[in-house]
């Protein structure tokens, strides 16, 4: 097993996020803006900083700088991807 050191300050995160069944639906008008709006949503009870992304059809990559002390991305990510499925 890897024995992988990773800190618990804030620091940067690059994450990679496929549609599910990879369908082409992140570069449309629509799956734009309610990912832009989930985003927001998301940063309003849990603030980061998007350093960089790129969004392609079907995944994006991003690079997130989290608040110092705080490294909880599985929340914010739980949070962008059930506002974007509930809109």
């Amino acid at each position: 097993m890897s024995d992988y050191r990773r800190s618990k300050e804030g620091r940067t995160f690059f994450f990679t996020v496929v549609t599910h069944e990879r369908r082409p639906i992140l570069t449309t008008d629509a799956g734009r803006s309610i990912l832009r709006a989930a985003i927001l949503e998301t940063r309003k009870d849990r603030p980061f900083q998007i350093t960089a992304i790129v969004l392609l059809p079907d995944h994006l990559h991003t690079v997130w700088l989290l608040p110092s002390g705080d490294a909880d991305y599985a929340t914010r990510w739980r949070q962008i991807k059930s506002a974007f499925a509930r809109k």
